[in-house]
């Protein structure tokens, strides 16, 4: 293998890791006081 398809796989490797990390993984909660809505943070 070249330089090339090696620096191809490496891209194509990351690139579907940020795909399953963002649409696959479970997302994380935000905690109260940084959610809008919730205590009338102003952020209306």
């Amino acid at each position: 293998m070249d330089l090339q398809t090696i620096l191809v796989y490496i891209t194509l490797a990351v690139a579907v890791g940020y795909l399953v990390r963002k649409f696959f993984w479970p997302k994380r909660r935000q905690s109260a006081a940084k959610e809008c809505g919730k205590n009338d943070c102003g952020c209306h």
